[in-house]
């Protein structure tokens, strides 16, 4: 029994559910259901003091190492499936421990404290995992989810493409029907473990009619890594975020039976969108987690460094972004706990989801860039753990949908909104 399954039942008596479709971790005390709370429960304590000793121990020591060769940290992803801190949120059913996102995040932020990249390397499986988790049947389930609980193998989440990022609908690969087959063609670009994965989630057109609405347009599929006609590129050479291993995926005549589509023809979209939900806000939480190191380092780093007699954190300039990086790194954690706790309970969360993911990845920027700006010239230099933060933070305002998509979500959501209100 892994760590983290022993603090589950230490902490844990009963499994508890507040939907079917959205299991959450139980507390040692009943969490209240009208009012405010801010305090973790006993199980979530225990949880995020484990992802911060397994950073403190396994991540942060080697981050820079990994950074440089740009290999993929395969020996700590494993140490991290061996104490529990991946595919805990698979549902009980395919040996998981059914925790929520809030639980999902909270090791996000703590890993991503230690280096982005080596989080992404042992998080963003769970993004593959999602769409099945959703979407799958029993069956698809305890084969796919159940696979990573046996052994340490990660999953990857195939929707962006050369010419569709942020743009879901305009995904060109498709997947015509073939008797009891699919066969699908096309391109995936920026794949994180699209090298390392074991099967992936693939949103693919199976409309080819231009007219046809995205929400019936496209179907999603489960595809094995292995099957013939599934050819990974070769690894991308990233600004940050290293050692996540980021490539371009074609398939070529790639056969899929039947039972390898999620709820059925035409549902793919619906299921990438409502991933996103579930998805977003931990991509927040590992902001949140890389912009806290950056207040910490430039926090150190301002009380060791002197200029005219003084610790330079004596100067009112310096003082206050410090302050101005706490107010960001408070208000982003905040914000992926309201998007996660939402979800977790069954609430709609697109607004939150959005919100938190642009705010949590602007505040990254900010934060690295002013630590940078607070170490000076040796911020800028490679022997401080800065440069590679400011260099880690940008593609949070990239992946997962844009800092102006998030814009796009945020005000399409308030404008309806209002619109249904008069």
């Amino acid at each position: 029994m892994n760590p983290l399954a022993q603090i589950v039942r230490a902490t844990r008596p009963i499994y508890r559910k507040l939907s079917t479709s959205a299991p959450v971790a139980a507390a040692a005390k009943p969490i209240p259901t009208t009012g405010l709370c801010f305090e973790l429960d006993d199980e979530q304590k225990a949880l995020q003091d484990l992802a911060r000793k397994f950073t403190r121990e396994e991540i942060i020591p080697v981050a820079a190492q990994y950074d440089k060769s740009g290999e993929y940290p395969w020996p700590i992803v494993k140490k991290a499936w061996e104490v529990g801190l991946m595919n805990g949120h698979i549902p009980e059913h395919c040996g998981g421990l059914g925790l929520g996102i809030v639980e999902l995040c909270l090791v996000t932020e703590a890993l991503a404290y230690g280096c982005a990249g080596i989080k992404a390397s042992i998080v963003t499986s769970s993004i593959g995992q999602t769409p099945v988790i959703i979407a799958g049947n029993k069956e698809q389930q305890k084969k796919y989810l159940g696979r990573l609980i046996d052994e340490p193998i990660v999953a990857a989440y195939c929707v962006t493409e050369p010419g569709a990022g942020s743009d879901v609908a305009g995904a060109k690969t498709k997947a015509e029907k073939k008797g009891d087959e699919w066969i699908l063609n096309g391109q995936k670009m920026w794949i994180t473990n699209g090298g390392v994965a074991n099967w992936y989630f693939v949103l693919a057109r199976t409309n080819p009619d231009p007219k046809c609405p995205a929400s019936k347009a496209f179907t999603g599929f489960i595809v094995e890594r292995e099957w013939p006609g599934v050819i990974p590129g070769r690894k991308e050479q990233n600004m940050g975020q290293r050692a996540s291993d980021t490539r371009g995926i074609t398939f070529e005549d790639v056969r899929i039976p039947k039972e390898n589509v999620l709820i059925g023809e035409g549902a793919g979209f619906k299921i990438a969108m409502g991933a996103f939900d579930k998805t977003r806000p931990p991509v927040a939480s590992g902001a949140t987690g890389l912009a806290q190191r950056a207040l910490d380092e430039a926090t150190k780093y301002s009380l060791e460094r002197k200029t005219f007699g003084v610790p330079i954190a004596k100067h009112q300039a310096v003082a206050f972004m410090l302050a101005d990086m706490a107010t960001g790194v408070e208000t982003a954690r905040l914000a992926w706990m309201r998007a996660a706790w939402l979800v977790d309970h069954g609430k709609k969360n697109t607004v939150a989801a959005s919100v938190a993911k642009l705010h949590a990845s602007e505040v990254a920027n900010k934060a690295a860039t002013d630590a940078v700006q607070i170490f000076g010239g040796n911020g800028f230099n490679t022997a401080y753990p800065v440069e590679k933060l400011m260099r880690d933070a940008k593609i949070y305002q990239i992946y997962e949908g844009t800092s102006q998509i998030q814009r796009l979500i945020i005000s399409r959501e308030i404008l309806t909104a209002a619109k249904e209100s008069n």
